[in-house]
């Protein structure tokens, strides 16, 4: 299949995607929508006329962000609920109260490099629970309300940051832990599941890609130390941290190719691929946290297959 291209590119913001496009009466979730991209996703959306939610662990964040977006688009009607994606609970009570065709729904929120391997009460590794696990309960419970819409997109925000899922041990129960090792297989997890959508979703018209939205100063960097930020190079040279450091975008940017997968007629109909910089990613062998391209294996199907089996087994079990 030929590579897919749009008039836009890594410094194109959100609202250049977005301009003349019309979402009236069109409704979208985005989750961690209360800050940095997702807040720019959600705002984008609503100024193109959709009825946007913004799931969210905490629920008076989201309320601000919610007014945010009020006051910048004059839109009344952004919705806050409350979302853990490592709660069960709350994703099973967020989709039973979901009764409405869903148009949009952007698997937006995410947590980077926890120092410690940290599990959720099954025993799921944090990251692998919060990155992939939590949205693909999320979208199998919406599922029946995505195929309502008759034409829905799946966005997920992956990462550059890939690395092979290691089905004997996902969890690191056997392995020594690695802090960016278990946030790049849960990255790589979330981008193979949208693949498994693909296939299986295809009849109900559901279109679901992934992609990697550049890099952005954001809460997600908390966990990093100063060694860390040094390295991706977000400090000055005074060892502080940039808003926005050479060569990264800004969150209006980095929401761009989000926006782009949600709404925009370029990729009407597209499915099961990935994207960054508002382009579909070219497939290479070389990996490393902030390199361009997508890895093989991210796009497997064998391996979409086999963690749809996994991901479906855990969930249900």
């Amino acid at each position: 299949m030929p590579r897919i291209t749009t008039p836009f590119n890594a410094r194109s913001s959100a609202a250049e995607v977005i301009a003349g496009v019309d979402l009236t009466g069109k409704r979208a979730i985005v989750t961690g929508g209360a800050s940095g991209i997702g807040l720019e996703t959600a705002r984008a959306l609503a100024t193109a006329g959709a009825q946007v939610t913004l799931a969210v662990r905490n629920t008076d964040t989201g309320q601000r962000a919610a007014a945010d977006i009020q006051a910048s688009t004059g839109r009344d009607d952004v919705g806050v609920a409350r979302l853990d994606l490592t709660d069960r609970s709350t994703i099973d009570a967020f989709t039973a109260d979901w009764t409405r065709p869903l148009h949009i729904l952007v698997n937006n929120a995410g947590v980077l490099a926890l120092p410690e391997r940290t599990t959720t009460p099954q025993g799921w590794e944090a990251q692998f629970a919060a990155n992939h696990l939590g949205h693909a309960a999320l979208a199998l419970g919406l599922h029946d309300a995505l195929a309502a819409a008759q034409g829905a997109r799946v966005v997920v925000v992956s990462s550059s940051a890939q690395s092979p899922v290691v089905f004997d041990d996902i969890h690191f129960t056997s392995r020594p832990y690695d802090p960016m090792l278990a946030y790049a297989q849960s990255k790589t997890a979330t981008i193979l599941f949208t693949v498994a959508i693909a296939k299986r979703w295809a009849a109900d018209a559901i279109t679901a890609n992934a992609l990697h939205p550049g890099g952005i100063m954001t809460n997600i960097q908390r966990h990093f130390d100063q060694a860390t930020l040094r390295s991706v190079g977000a400090l000055d040279e005074r060892g502080r941290a940039m808003d926005v450091p050479p060569g990264w975008k800004t969150p209006q940017q980095g929401a761009a190719t989000s926006v782009l997968l949600a709404a925009s007629p370029h990729v009407q109909g597209v499915t099961g691929r990935y994207f960054e910089d508002c382009n579909e990613a070219v497939v290479t062998e070389a990996r490393d946290y902030g390199s361009s391209g997508v890895a093989p294996y991210a796009l497997d199907q064998n391996e979409a297959d086999s963690l749809w089996d996994e991901t479906t087994r855990l969930l249900h079990r």
